[in-house]
């Protein structure tokens, strides 16, 4: 049965609190999540401290996760997101490796100061709260408002039975943490050292996290990425709790090779579309070492031949802000592997992933989003990708049925407000096809109004697709569909398609955005 269940205990305790903290922390259970690090030990301290009291939300962002002064709980979730992610980490470990310490660290619901829960006899099993901690449902995270009541602790009864409540509590966490959270920041298995030889995916896409050494990450599309491997030279850096704009997966931006290095990656006859991912977070406005433009220029080679020439991420996408440079009509060389080379110019060279995927020759992958914050697989068995490469603007959802659409859970979401979309794209001439229906103006709407009501110019690259395009005008009427497509429109000098939405009257919106390839 439980010794005791304390907030504060005595002084005399901490010894043995303090020491299954360090058991903990020296376990690697976040060793890829160093956020949860960093929250743990902060609250463990304060408790430490007796100043649990000081343990809210504000100071947690400023204090040990190195948000602003300006801080804004109710714009900002970081805090509740993290201390659900750390819910769910304690209750997995005290679940496995941790089940028979005798100390077991918890940070119950509706609070983050933890609480230490020390056993009398591993025999009990672990206590009925552990069981339950961090199952809650994500929403509830996000909620500044919800105070979740704490989960009583009733003597143990058997043996048998606390372990069945404990398992189908588990599954409870794993199955809302993946249907809830889409699997992110997720260990799911350990991979061979970065050094070893490795075969391609069983899919034949290969996706690289650079600088970190092992294990697999699934992110919000539900890709897994694996550690770094392949490669040679350069050094590891990692940067944690850094804000990274336009990044939909920040994690997969955290880690970094640098120096003079390359990759020699295997891969199967064909032809592959290359993705490399960037985010400047050493040099330019506001980080570490200043600077702006010219700060890092390199070189990116491809078996042998350039890639890219003088490539400067700050120039190409800004600061502390997510890049991708995409490639078509990539092969292996004759030895069968992919050879990249990143030579320096002015600074070391880096990269943050690296993705290879199946492709046609001469067409770039389709693109498809939809303004959601989860992915949408349509009729015709076609993944639309959650919102993301977006500034600006806001997401809602819609409840109204689209009539005449021939799928009309396109429309269940909107991107509304200034809105900016930019693309990574291959060299080449595209297609894009964009997605509208009314759904706020018109007659008994809640906002009323009609023709007139919502007016905006479309643009692509600076270019002016359309001038006032008035949904509600075009569609003749709310809840109905709009498509409007525009063919032969070129990638810029960035290797992007920079979409806007200008607002002329009211906001601007969309609900889906689709891009073809119509290089020939």
């Amino acid at each position: 049965m439980l010794d005791h269940i304390s907030s504060m205990p005595a002084l005399a305790d901490f010894e043995r609190e303090k020491s299954e903290l360090q058991t903990l922390l020296a376990s690697g259970l976040f060793s890829r999540s160093p956020s949860l690090d960093h929250l743990l030990r902060y609250v463990c301290d304060r408790y430490f401290e007796g100043r649990s009291d000081d343990v809210k939300e504000y100071n947690i962002a400023v204090e040990a996760l190195g948000r602003p002064p300006d801080f804004d709980q109710k714009k900002d979730s970081i805090v509740r997101v993290e201390a659900y992610r750390l819910r769910r980490r304690l209750s997995e470990y005290y679940a496995g490796p941790g089940a028979s310490h005798d100390v077991h660290i918890l940070v119950p619901q509706g609070q983050y100061a933890p609480k230490f829960v020390v056993l009398s006899s591993p025999e009990t099993g672990p206590p009925l709260e552990i069981a339950t901690a961090g199952a809650e449902d994500f929403s509830a995270a996000l909620n500044p408002n919800l105070s979740t009541p704490l989960v009583e602790t009733s003597r143990p009864g058997p043996r048998w039975h606390t372990w069945i409540v404990w398992a189908v509590a588990l599954a409870a966490t794993i199955f809302s943490a993946y249907s809830l959270y889409s699997a992110r920041n997720r260990t799911l298995a350990t991979v061979p050292k970065a050094d070893s030889p490795r075969t391609p995916l069983a899919s034949d896409e290969v996706r690289i996290l650079a600088g970190v050494a092992d294990g697999n990450y699934v992110d919000s599309l539900g890709r897994t990425w694996t550690g770094d491997h392949y490669y040679h030279g350069g050094s590891v850096f990692h940067v944690a709790n850094h804000r990274i704009l336009g990044a939909l997966d920040p994690l997969i931006y955290q880690g970094r090779r640098e120096g003079s290095f390359g990759y020699d990656i295997p891969l199967k006859p064909g032809v592959y579309e290359l993705r490399l991912h960037f985010a400047e977070m050493l040099y330019g406005y506001m980080n570490l070492a200043g600077g702006g433009e010219t700060s890092r220029v390199f070189h990116i080679l491809a078996n042998g031949k350039p890639l890219l020439r003088e490539f400067d991420v700050i120039a190409d996408a800004g600061a502390s802000t997510a890049d991708v440079k995409v490639f078509k009509d990539i092969s292996p060389a004759q030895d069968g592997r992919l050879h990249l080379n990143f030579e320096e110019m002015t600074n070391q060279p880096f990269l943050n992933a690296i993705e290879v995927l199946p492709a046609i020759r001469g067409r770039a992958k389709p693109i498809y989003i939809v303004a959601r914050d989860r992915g949408y697989t349509d009729k015709q068995g076609r993944y639309w990708e959650p919102d993301h490469y977006s500034r600006g603007g806001q997401l809602v959802v819609r409840t109204e049925e689209i009539t005449g659409a021939a799928d009309p859970d396109l429309y269940r979401g909107e991107r509304f407000g200034n809105l900016t979309y930019s693309i990574p794209v291959a060299p080449g001439r595209y297609g894009i096809t964009l997605r509208f229906a009314e759904a706020w103006f018109g007659p008994g709407k809640p906002a009323g109004g009609g023709v007139g009501s919502r007016v905006f110019d479309i643009l692509c690259n600076g270019i002016a697709l359309v001038r006032n395009f008035d949904i509600y005008k075009e569609a003749g009427g709310t809840e109905r569909p709009v498509t409007r497509t525009f063919h032969g429109l070129e990638a810029n000098h960035q290797g992007k398609l920079i979409l806007s939405l200008v607002p002329v009257t009211n906001y601007a919106c969309i609900n889906a955005i689709e891009i073809t390839d119509e290089s020939k």
